[in-house]
Parts: C-alpha cells; sequence; structure tokens
C-alpha cells in the first residue's frame, strides 16, 4: 500500500497537468462578456476582429460571446474549440512568461489554426520570433495560472 501510495505521488508531481481541476481562467469583462464583445468567429473568416452584436449571443463554461451574424453564432455553438481563444483569451506572450496579461484584439493571430490574442502587435511580434518555443513556454505555465487564479 505504502508503494501504491508513493507511486501515485511521484506520477502526481511528474505530471501536474493530468491533475484534474474544474477551475476556468477567463479573461472577461465585469458583465462576462469575452474577447472585449468582439465575434471569435470573425477572426477566422474576415481575417480581422469584428464586433459582436447583442442579438446573437452564446453562452460557454461562464463566458458569453457575442457574434456580428446567426451564422457566425451557429458556426461557434457548432465547433466552439475551433474558435474559442487559447489561454482564456490572455495574452499568450504573457501566458508564456507567467502571467495574465490584457489583450489588443488588433493584436491577433491565428496559429496552428487557433486564436491567440496578444497585448499589442510590437509584443506579438516578439512572440512570434520563437512562436513555437513560447506556446510551449505558455501551455506549460497555464494549468498552474488556472489552478492558482482560476475560479
Amino acid at each position: 500500500m505504502k508503494t501504491l501510495f508513493s507511486l501515485i505521488l511521484v506520477l502526481g508531481l511528474a505530471f501536474p497537468t493530468l491533475a484534474q481541476t474544474n477551475k476556468t481562467l477567463l479573461n472577461l469583462d465585469k458583465t462576462g462578456v469575452a474577447i472585449q464583445g468582439y465575434d471569435p468567429v470573425a477572426f477566422f473568416t474576415d481575417g480581422k476582429p469584428v464586433k459582436g452584436k447583442p442579438e446573437f449571443v452564446t453562452k460557454r463554461d461562464g463566458a458569453v460571446y457575442l457574434f456580428s451574424s446567426k451564422e457566425h453564432q451557429q458556426s461557434f455553438v457548432k465547433d466552439p474549440a475551433k474558435y474559442e481563444p487559447v489561454f482564456g483569451g490572455y495574452c499568450a506572450y504573457g501566458v508564456s512568461r507567467n502571467k495574465l496579461v490584457e489583450i489588443d484584439v488588433n493584436a491577433f493571430q491565428i496559429v496552428d489554426g487557433k486564436l491567440v490574442l496578444q497585448y499589442s502587435k510590437g509584443v506579438r511580434d516578439d512572440f512570434n520570433k520563437d512562436a513555437t518555443g513560447n506556446l510551449t513556454k505558455a501551455q506549460q505555465y497555464w494549468p498552474g495560472l488556472v489552478e492558482k487564479k482560476g475560479k
């Protein structure tokens, strides 16, 4: 029994991202709106930030998403993971430095089919000097940030 407990403890320390958590960490405004009210689908389809409209709203995992059209709303509902920003909508470069940083929607990019938001266009340029390395660091830090700062 002692050996089994030791094995579980070692595995838990070696693979902390396997630990189950019910916490979420989302970059929302005071009313619970994600991405500052911009349509997450438009980043992919229009190639730019487009403000969502209050008549096209979807709630998911504690976040309120606004859309510029019924079609965009339906696309999101059909496959939300495709359109939700990575790292809860926080600046990816900040997460790669183990920090939560606000974003400028104009400093977005699509990386490996995912919406990645940044603090500024200059920060986005710094991030892209080693995008793969910075994404790897961000993915390593994200579970700890969720555990520490999530709800």
